[in-house]
């Protein structure tokens, strides 16, 4: 699988554009993530099947209420002996008007956080021929519908700096994060959309990277990381998606093997550490969505 080769939105015709439609309004977020958009460049037929399996994960009460106590349990443990720096448009050195793109660049993030750790976690499993669902709750949140007033229209599309046009005065930042997250030449979308803003990175970063490098997010993760196990184990719906189902779908066995090896490194690699960090980012804006679904 070539990961350089994707499907942008705007070149998208037919049913894959309507495939990313129903991500996008399934997601809550204006944007469809990398994840989607190269399995779509290099395997549109597995793409359309597979988010046809998981979809309905993400439709339910059940889901809304992870998305929350993901964030939440983020949050809570870094804020509980201090409270996060947040700034306002001065504070951050951008105009009032890059700071409303800002904020709503970084909720969409703080949006899709949630879902793509599920995303991820149950793609894995399931091509790996690992349970999901194995243990439903008979509860009604389970399969009861996602709120309609829950994240909607929260976030901005977010845009991008190129890596190689990164300002030179990011240089240290920009090895930190590639550091702390065990990156060694490359930098996640949610990075080259702050780099857009240098002076704002840079000081949300000397205030915020120490805190990540403490025993209070690894808390936070391994928290966001059991709440995302329990809510796949406790799935409502299973998605056909293991190597037997694929083949009886008429999927080859390199499609198979290569989506195998692209979600596992999604489920066990860096990004793991990137997602629960982007409410962190969100909230140094007041950005960040709601933290108790009542």
């Amino acid at each position: 699988m070539d990961t350089d080769e994707q499907l942008h939105e705007m070149d998208a015709r037919g049913w894959r554009r309507g495939v990313y439609a129903d991500i996008k309004r399934t997601f809550r977020a204006p944007i469809v993530n990398w994840i989607f958009r190269t399995a779509m460049a290099n395997e549109p037929e597995f793409t359309r099947y597979a988010w046809g399996q998981v979809k309905p994960l993400f439709e339910t009460r059940a889901f809304a209420r992870l998305t929350v106590e993901y964030r939440s349990a983020v949050l809570d443990e870094l804020e509980a002996e201090t409270p996060l720096p947040t700034y306002r448009a001065n504070e951050a050195g951008v105009s009032p008007a890059s700071y409303r793109e800002l904020r709503g660049q970084l909720a969409t993030y703080d949006v899709v956080a949630p879902r793509l750790a599920v995303l991820f976690e149950t793609m894995d499993r399931a091509l790996h021929d690992e349970p999901v669902g194995e243990n439903p709750v008979d509860e009604r949140a389970a399969t009861e519908p996602f709120p309609e007033w829950l994240d909607r229209d929260r976030g901005r599309a977010p845009t991008l700096r190129d890596l190689e046009d990164v300002p030179e005065e990011l240089t240290g930042t920009v090895d930190d994060v590639q550091s702390f997250h065990g990156f060694d030449d490359q930098l996640p979308s949610i990075y080259r959309t702050l780099a857009q803003w240098p002076s704002f990175f840079e000081r949300m970063w000397s205030d915020v990277g120490p805190r990540l490098e403490g025993d209070a997010f690894e808390s936070a993760y391994e928290r966001t990381d059991d709440r995302v196990a329990s809510f796949v184990d406790a799935a409502p719906y299973r998605p056909r998606l293991g190597p037997d189902d694929l083949e009886r779908a008429g999927f080859d066995e390199d499609t198979v093997t290569g989506m195998q090896d692209l979600f596992r490194q999604f489920a066990s690699g860096p990004v793991e550490t990137v997602l629960p960090a982007l409410p962190v980012f969100a909230a140094t804006v007041d950005a960040e969505g709601e933290r108790d679904l009542n």
